[in-house]
C-alpha cells in the first residue's frame, strides 16, 4: 500500500506532454484517435530502500548501489536482489577527513572512495574497494592529492584490475594508472619512467613540487592553479588505437583526441603527446563561470561510445554531437555544438539567488537537471521543458542524480529515500520537431512507426523541396505521400513545371492498385498529353531531329510500353487518338474544338502563336461568358479597343466586378482610355451601383482625366447616402493630387467637413466658398453662421474695403454689422459704418416690438385659456337611475365612479382594473403605492382634520393624486386607446383556448 507521503509525491510531479496536433489527418485519411492517455515521457517509481541515516554520497554502476551516510557508514546492494548488502564503516577516515565523492566503474566491481583533510593536520585520501571485499584499501601512491573525477576504462569487464584509468584532481592535474587487484593485495602503476620525458616536453604546462617527481601524471591543466577537474572521460574508438578524452573544469571543457600507436604504459600520455606543440586555445570550449563545479555527462546509443554530450556551466548547457570516428579536434566539435538556457521558474522571484543543477542526466532526446529540491526535464531539440518533479521534505532534499552506465537506467537520491526514473517513448513527438528544423532524415527515422506522422513529414519535405524550387526531387517525394492529388497538380501547373508534374504523375501511377480503373485512366491520359506537349514544344523550336527530341520520345514510347498504360490506352483509343492528333494538325485542331465546344483550348492555342484577334473572334463567336473572365486580362493588355468593343457588345451578360482583375492591370494613356470607356458605359447604360467599379473609375478621373472628375462628382450628388463610391477613399485620391482642390473641397463638404471645406474653397475662389456655406442643413445656424463669418473675414481682412463688407452683409441674413466690425482695423472710423449701423439699430427696434406683440398676444390667450378652466369647473351632468357602467354594465351609482365629459362612465374599481395594464411602470407603482396610502388614512380617525399647507386635508391630497393619474382622461377616448391601438384583441397565451371555445 502506497504511503501518504508517496501518494503526495505523485501528486506533486508534473510531467508536459507535447501533444501534438494533426489536423490534416482527416482530409487525408486517417482518423485521430486515442483509446488511452499517453504515459508520460518520464515516471519514477520508489525504491523500497530506507537508509539508516542521511544519505551524503551515492554511487550507482550495474545494478550496485553504493551510498555513504551521514552516521560515517558505507553502504552498498544489489538493486536487483535487495537481500544482498553490507555496511561498512568509514568511521576510522572521517576522524580526521571528511568524504567528497564515491566513483563506481560500469561493471560496478570497482569503488574509488575519495577523502579530503578536515585541518590542516591531515591529507587527501584514495580508497579502493573491491566489489567481492569488504576491507578498504589505501593507495600511497597519490597521497596528497584530492581526486575530483574519475575516468574509467568502458572496455574493461576484469574483476581483478580496473584497466587504464584518468583521475583528476582539485588542482587540475590528470593522472593515468591502473588499479590490480591480487588477492587481498592491490598495487597501482603509475609509469614514472615516462614523466621525466614529458617534464622535458611541455615544461610550461607542470608545475614543480620540490625535487620531488609526480608519479603517474599525464596533464596538467590548471597549470599551477587550483582549477578542480569536474569532468573526466575517455574512450577508445572501436576498431582501432584511436582514443578520445574529454576533460571539464568549471569553465573550460577540453577535447583530446590521437592514437596509442604502442601498448606501453602510460597509454594515454601518447594521446596527450600530440598536443604538445598545439596551442591550448585550440583544445577547450570556454564558458564564464562563477560557481566551483560544472557537470559533463554522455549519452550513447549502444552504452560504449557515446554519441552526445551535455556540460552545465554557470551560464548555460552546452550540447553537441560527437563521432568518434570523425571528430579529431576541438574546431571539428565545435561546429556540432550549440548552447541551451537553463529553464526559468514558473514564478520567478528576483528576491532568490539563481539555483544551478547539482547534477544532469543525459538521454538521447533530454537533459534532467537536478536541483535540490526538484527534478526538470528539458528537450534538447527546442529546449521546452516537458517534465518537472518537486521533492518534498519527507524524502529530504536531492543529494545526486546518476546513470547507470551499463543499464542506462537513471537514479535520483535524496537524503532518505531511492528513485528510479523510466523513460517511456521519448523520441514520441521528436519526429515533429525534426520535421520543422528541416532534418527530414531524422524526422522520417523517427516517425516510421506511426503512417500519419510519417506522411506529414514527407509532405512537409516536398513542400521544402518545391520552395527551393527542386521540383523534380520534390515531385518523387509528393508521389510517396498521401496529399491531396489535384492539389499538388495544381502546385506543379500553377509553376509551369511540366517535367515535374510528369514525374509526379508517373510515381503516382505505380502506386495505384488495378482495380483503380478511373484514376489510372485519368494519369495515364495527361501523361500522354504532358509527352505530347513536350514533343511539339521540340517541333516547334525546329529540334525535331535533334537528340533531345528523339530521347523524349524514346522515354515517351517506353511509357506507353508499360502494361498498365497499354491495357489503359486499348480501352480509351478514341480519346487518345484524338488528343494525339489535337497536337499534330491545326486544322483538325480546329474542327474538332468546334464539334466538342472545346473554345477555351482553341483561344488557347491562337494566344500560344500570338494571334490575339483570332482568339478574340472565338471568344466573341461562343456562349461560354466564363471564358471572357479568363483571358480578358491578356487582350486587354494586347487588343484594348477591340476587346472593350466585345465587352460593351455583350452588356449584362458580363459582371463587371469580375473583369476588374482584368482591367486594372492595364496601364498606360490608350489603356486607361478604353477602361474609362467601359466602365463609363457598366454606369451609364448598365446602371451599376457596384462600390468597386465606381472607385476604380474614379481613381482612373483622377489619374487621367479632371474634367470628368467633377462631372461624376456633379453626377453623383452632394447626399451621402446616395453615392456610389467610398468619400473616404476619394478624399484621399484628391488630396494627394494639388491640382484636385475643387474636388476635395466638394468631397469634404459631402464629409460634412464644413469648415476644412470652406477654408480651402477660400484658396480657390470666393463664390465657392459661399455656395459651400449655403450647403448645411438649415436648422443648424450656429454653423452657417461660423462659415460665413469664415468668409467675412478672408473678405475684410487686409482689404478694410466698407462698400464691399457692406455688399456682403446684404449676402447673407445670419451675420450683422457687430459679427464683422472685429474684422476692420483700427484706424477705420464709425462714420464709416453709420448707415449699416443705423439699419441695424432699426432691425433691432422692430424685432423688440414684434417680440412685444407676441408676448400681448400670449397674454390674452392664457386669460381666455384660465377662463375655460374656471367654466368647465362649474360644469354639470344629469345622471339617471339606470345608467350603468361601461365595463361591467352594472348599475353605475351603487359604487363609487367616474364620468367623464365624452359621457362614458365607469365605476372606481373597473376603470382601475382596465387602466392598470395600459399604465407605465413608474406611474403604475405610483398608483400602488397612492393607494395602499389612502387605505393607511381609511383606517385612521381625525384625518380629515389634519390640516396641510394647502388647506386640504391628506386623504383629499391622496384622493387627488389618484384622480390625476385614473381620470386625466377617458379610458374610451383618451391618448391611451390611441397609443394601443395596434395592440390585439386576444393575447398569444389566449389563442388557444380561444380557439377551441370557438370550435
Amino acid at each position: 500500500m502506497t504511503s501518504l507521503f508517496d501518494q503526495f509525491e505523485q501528486a506533486s510531479m508534473k510531467t508536459r506532454n507535447n501533444n501534438f496536433t494533426t489536423a490534416e489527418m482527416s482530409s487525408l485519411g486517417y482518423i485521430n484517435m486515442t483509446l488511452e492517455q499517453d504515459a508520460p515521457i518520464f515516471s519514477k517509481t520508489k525504491k523500497d530502500f530506507t537508509p539508516s541515516d542521511k544519505i551524503t554520497h551515492v554511487a550507482i554502476a550495474n545494478k550496485q548501489l553504493a551510498v555513504a551516510m551521514a552516521n560515517n557508514t558505507l553502504f552498498r546492494m544489489n538493486l536487483n536482489n535487495p537481500q544482498q548488502h553490507d555496511e561498512i564503516s568509514l568511521a576510522k577516515y572521517t576522524a580526521t577527513c571528511r568524504l567528497t565523492n564515491l566513483f563506481v566503474d560500469p561493471t560496478g566491481n570497482h569503488l574509488l572512495l575519495t577523502f579530503a583533510p578536515k585541518s590542516l593536520e591531515g591529507g587527501p585520501e584514495l580508497l579502493y574497494l573491491s566489489r567481492k571485499s569488504n576491507k578498504l584499501k589505501s593507495t600511497t601512491k597519490f597521497r596528497g592529492h584530492e581526486f575530483t573525477e574519475v575516468a574509467w576504462n568502458h572496455l574493461n569487464d576484469s574483476e581483478s584490475t580496473t584497466g587504464p584509468i584518468l583521475l583528476g584532481t582539485s588542482k587540475g592535474l590528470i593522472f593515468e594508472t591502473e588499479i590490480v587487484l591480487e588477492g587481498d593485495k592491490f598495487f597501482t602503476s603509475g609509469f614514472s619512467s615516462s614523466l621525466e620525458q614529458y617534464w622535458r616536453q611541455l615544461p610550461n604546462y607542470l608545475p614543480l613540487y620540490g625535487n620531488r617527481e609526480v608519479d603517474g601524471l599525464v596533464f596538467d591543466i590548471g597549470k599551477g592553479t587550483n582549477t578542480p577537474i569536474t569532468g573526466l572521460e575517455y574512450h577508445k574508438v572501436l576498431g582501432g588505437d584511436k582514443y578520445v578524452i574529454f576533460a571539464a573544469t568549471p569553465s573550460r571543457l577540453y577535447y583530446f583526441v590521437g592514437r596509442a600507436e604502442h601498448e606501453e604504459k602510460p597509454l594515454l600520455q601518447q594521446v596527450f603527446n600530440r598536443y604538445l606543440n598545439i596551442p591550448e586555445k585550440d583544445t577547450y570550449i570556454d564558458s564564464e563561470s562563477n560557481l566551483k563545479y560544472s557537470r559533463l555527462k554522455f549519452w550513447s546509443e549502444n552504452l560504449t561510445v557515446p554519441n552526445s554530450f551535455a556540460w552545465t556551466t554557470e551560464k548555460e548547457i552546452i550540447c553537441g554531437q560527437f563521432e568518434s570516428g570523425v571528430d579529431d579536434s576541438m574546431s571539428t566539435l565545435k561546429k556540432k555544438t550549440r548552447t541551451i538556457k537553463y529553464p526559468k521558474p514558473l514564478y520567478e522571484d528576483y528576491s532568490v539567488s539563481q539555483k544551478y543543477p547539482i547534477a544532469i542526466a543525459l538521454t538521447e532526446f533530454h537533459i534532467l537537471l537536478a536541483y535540490t529540491d526538484t527534478i526538470k526535464g528539458v528537450c534538447l531539440l527546442n529546449e521546452d521543458v516537458v517534465y518537472e518533479d518537486n521533492y518534498n521534505e519527507a524524502f529530504g532534499k536531492l543529494i545526486n542524480m546518476v546513470k547507470d552506465a551499463s543499464t542506462g537506467e537513471i537514479w535520483a537520491i535524496t537524503e532518505n529515500a531511492v528513485f528510479r526514473f523510466k523513460v517511456t517513448k521519448e523520441e514520441r513527438n521528436v519526429w515533429q520537431i525534426f520535421c520543422e528544423n528541416q532534418q527530414f532524415d531524422l524526422a522520417k527515422k523517427y516517425s516510421r512507426g506511426n503512417e500519419a506522422f510519417h506522411n506529414q513529414v514527407l509532405i512537409k519535405e516536398a513542400d521544402m523541396l518545391f520552395n527551393r524550387k527542386e521540383y523534380k526531387l520534390s515531385a518523387q517525394r509528393y508521389a510517396e505521400t498521401q496529399s491531396s492529388f489535384e492539389e499538388i497538380c495544381l502546385k506543379f501547373i500553377q509553376v509551369e513545371q511540366q517535367d515535374s508534374l510528369k514525374i509526379f504523375l508517373r510515381r503516382k501511377l505505380d502506386t495505384l492498385k488495378p482495380q483503380d480503373k478511373t484514376q489510372i485512366t485519368m494519369i495515364v491520359i495527361w501523361v500522354v498529353e504532358l509527352y505530347l506537349c513536350k514533343l511539339e514544344e521540340k517541333r516547334l523550336a525546329g529540334l525535331e531531329q535533334s537528340a533531345a527530341y528523339s530521347d523524349v520520345q524514346k522515354e515517351f514510347e517506353t511509357f506507353l510500353a508499360l502494361s498498365e498504360v497499354s491495357d489503359c490506352i486499348k480501352k480509351n483509343k478514341s480519346t487518345i487518338y484524338e488528343l494525339m492528333s489535337s497536337h499534330g494538325d491545326k486544322s483538325n485542331l480546329i474542327k474538332l474544338t468546334i464539334v466538342n465546344k472545346d473554345f477555351e483550348q482553341l483561344i488557347r492555342h491562337h494566344i500560344y502563336k500570338n494571334s490575339f484577334h483570332e482568339a478574340l473572334e472565338v471568344l466573341k463567336s461562343q456562349n461560354k461568358h466564363d471564358l471572357y473572365y479568363q483571358f480578358a486580362p491578356i487582350l486587354m493588355q494586347e487588343l484594348p479597343k477591340y476587346t472593350v468593343k466585345a465587352l460593351i457588345e455583350q452588356g449584362k451578360k458580363l459582371v463587371p466586378v469580375r473583369l476588374l482583375p482584368a482591367l486594372v492591370t492595364c496601364e498606360g494613356e490608350l489603356h486607361a482610355k478604353e477602361v474609362m470607356k467601359y466602365l463609363e458605359f457598366c454606369i451609364d447604360k448598365l446602371n451599376n451601383t457596384d462600390k468597386a467599379i465606381h472607385n476604380f473609375l474614379l481613381s482612373l478621373y483622377a489619374k487621367h482625366d479632371k474634367d470628368k472628375l467633377m462631372q461624376y462628382l456633379n453626377a453623383q450628388g452632394q447626399e451621402l447616402s446616395l453615392v456610389n463610391y467610398d468619400v473616404h477613399f476619394a478624399l484621399r485620391l484628391c488630396q494627394d493630387n494639388a491640382d484636385l482642390k475643387e474636388a476635395c473641397v466638394q468631397l469634404s463638404g459631402l464629409l460634412g467637413l464644413w469648415e476644412s471645406a470652406v477654408d480651402l474653397a477660400l484658396t480657390i475662389n470666393l463664390k465657392l466658398a459661399k455656395q459651400l456655406a449655403d450647403m448645411p442643413p438649415e436648422e443648424d445656424v450656429e454653423l452657417r453662421k461660423k462659415l460665413w463669418l469664415k468668409i467675412a473675414q478672408h473678405v475684410v481682412s487686409g482689404k478694410n474695403d466698407i462698400q464691399q463688407a457692406m455688399e456682403f452683409l446684404q449676402q447673407c441674413d445670419l451675420i450683422r454689422i457687430e459679427d464683422i466690425l472685429p474684422f476692420f482695423s483700427d484706424f477705420v472710423t464709425i462714420d464709416h459704418f453709420k448707415e449699416a449701423i443705423c439699419n441695424s439699430l432699426k432691425e433691432y427696434n422692430q424685432h423688440i416690438q414684434d417680440l412685444k406683440d407676441e408676448m400681448e398676444e400670449a397674454t390674452k390667450s392664457a386669460h381666455l385659456v384660465r377662463e375655460d378652466i374656471q367654466s368647465f369647473r362649474n360644469r354639470f351632468t344629469f345622471i339617471s337611475s339606470d345608467e350603468t357602467c361601461e365595463v361591467c354594465s352594472v348599475t353605475l351609482m351603487i359604487r363609487p365612479f367616474y364620468m367623464f365629459p365624452c359621457q362614458h362612465k365607469f365605476h372606481t374599481d373597473c376603470l382601475m382594473n382596465e387602466l392598470n395594464p395600459l399604465l407605465g411602470p413608474a406611474k403604475k407603482n405610483k398608483l400602488a403605492d397612492l393607494e395602499r396610502q389612502l387605505k393607511i388614512l381609511n383606517s385612521q380617525t381625525n384625518v380629515d382634520n389634519v390640516s396641510t399647507g394647502s388647506g386640504m386635508s391628506a386623504r383629499e391630497i391622496v384622493k387627488s393624486e389618484i384622480d390625476n393619474i385614473v381620470a386625466s382622461e377617458c379610458l374610451f377616448c383618451g391618448e391611451n386607446m390611441i397609443r394601443n391601438i395596434d395592440k390585439p384583441f386576444i393575447e398569444d397565451y389566449e389563442y388557444d383556448k380561444i380557439a377551441k371555445e370557438w370550435e
